[in-house]
């Protein structure tokens, strides 16, 4: 089901809580309102649709994933970027890495450890970011 766009800044700096096999649902909806913003959104955060959970979606060079309780492990290349968000107005700068290591869990709740590289690492950076309650 594709949800409204939180823009409460207070309910999106709050920690997202873990993430369990209950959550898949909330996946769902992220991935279906990710679908509807597609012409101007590569990214989202469960709390972007109201929900404080550890979830996030992502287009990866064309392919939609998921993870759970996603959490970045190693980082090199630090660099500066500037970034829009569905849920604040406007560009802001923030500090990405080009070279990421995440771990996180898919559906199964499974463990997975990846390397991501350039436009993908910046966007799991930016979902990530909204996990933890950073704003851009």
């Amino acid at each position: 089901m594709v949800r409204e766009l939180m823009k409460d800044t207070v309910f999106l700096a709050q920690k997202a809580l873990p993430a369990a096999a209950e959550d898949i649902p909330t996946a769902d909806d992220l991935l279906d309102t990710l679908r509807a913003h597609a012409d101007g959104c590569v990214g989202m955060a469960a709390n972007m649709i109201g929900v404080n959970r550890a979830i996030i979606v992502f287009d990866d060079e064309g392919t939609l994933r998921e993870m759970f309780n996603p959490e970045i492990v190693y980082r090199k290349g630090l660099y500066l970027a500037e970034e829009g968000c569905l849920s604040l107005q406007g560009q802001r700068k923030a500090k990405r890495h080009k070279t990421i290591k995440v771990q996180w869990q898919d559906r199964e709740m499974r463990t997975h450890v990846k390397n991501f590289t350039g436009w993908t690492a910046q966007i799991i950076q930016h979902e990530i970011d909204h996990c933890n309650g950073i704003l851009i």
